[in-house]
């Protein structure tokens, strides 16, 4: 008796029409890179959410703010669990509110936004992250930039011949803004009797020893690259 001869198996079917990948094609290796950049992209983030002290990825970098406009610092952290975050401006905390808003945008960024920015806003911002593996911190400035001008001007004055006489004005800027100081028109030229002082936020014309030639119209002026400003006053020495 002879041995049946075995049985042949189908033919496998031919796969349905764009359904083959050709590992050659050009579009087919740049899927292929992304799907390896996203699975290591997630495994990056499932890395960062292991238990451990937090650190800064990201840090924070110096910001400028207008006068009148809202300034943001932002900072990129890796913390599991959860961090607790504390803001705080040259040493003291800043509490989330109308003036500073914490702000939590994904899961490993953090941000401060300052409104309303005036001059005080000038400082050294900090930021401390804490969870129960430990803590790091990292800070910033924010620099403020507002144009020159004059908060209070000198008052009219009224005084008699041999006293001294001073004009006071009240004046911000930042950068700080150039002053001068003219009567009737002209630039005033110093001497020990008639000078000007210039201080952070007030600058002073004495007159000693007036005279009625003294008398007149004296403006102050204050300029920066932002913009200027200038006040009067009158004099009168009888």
């Amino acid at each position: 008796m002879s041995k049946a001869a075995p049985a042949k198996k189908p033919a496998a079917a031919a796969p349905p029409p764009g359904c083959t990948l050709d590992i050659n094609d050009p579009q087919v290796q740049k899927a292929a890179i992304r799907i390896q950049a996203s699975y290591r992209g997630h495994r990056s983030r499932k890395e960062l959410r292991e238990n451990g002290p937090p650190r800064v990825l990201e840090p924070l970098k110096d910001v400028m703010l207008i006068e009148g406009s809202a300034a943001k610092l932002t900072c990129r952290i890796s913390a599991f669990p959860d961090p607790f975050i504390r803001w705080s401006k040259d040493g003291k905390e800043l509490r989330d509110g109308p003036k500073y808003r914490y702000v939590f945008e994904d899961p490993d960024v953090v941000a401060l936004v300052v409104r309303d920015g005036e001059l005080a806003d000038l400082g050294q911002y900090s930021i401390n992250v804490t969870n129960p593996f430990g803590q790091c911190s990292d800070s910033a400035r924010i620099l403020v930039e507002v144009p020159a001008k004059i908060q209070k001007g000198p008052d009219n004055t009224k005084a008699r011949k041999g006293t001294t006489v001073k004009l006071t004005a009240e004046i911000m800027g930042e950068p700080a803004p150039d002053v001068g100081w003219t009567k009737d028109g002209e630039d005033i030229e110093e001497d020990d009797r008639v000078f000007f002082e210039i201080g952070s936020t007030t600058t002073t014309l004495t007159i000693r020893r007036a005279t009625p030639q003294d008398s007149g119209k004296y403006e102050v002026y204050v300029e920066n690259s932002l913009g200027m400003d200038q006040s009067f006053a009158r004099v009168d020495v009888a």
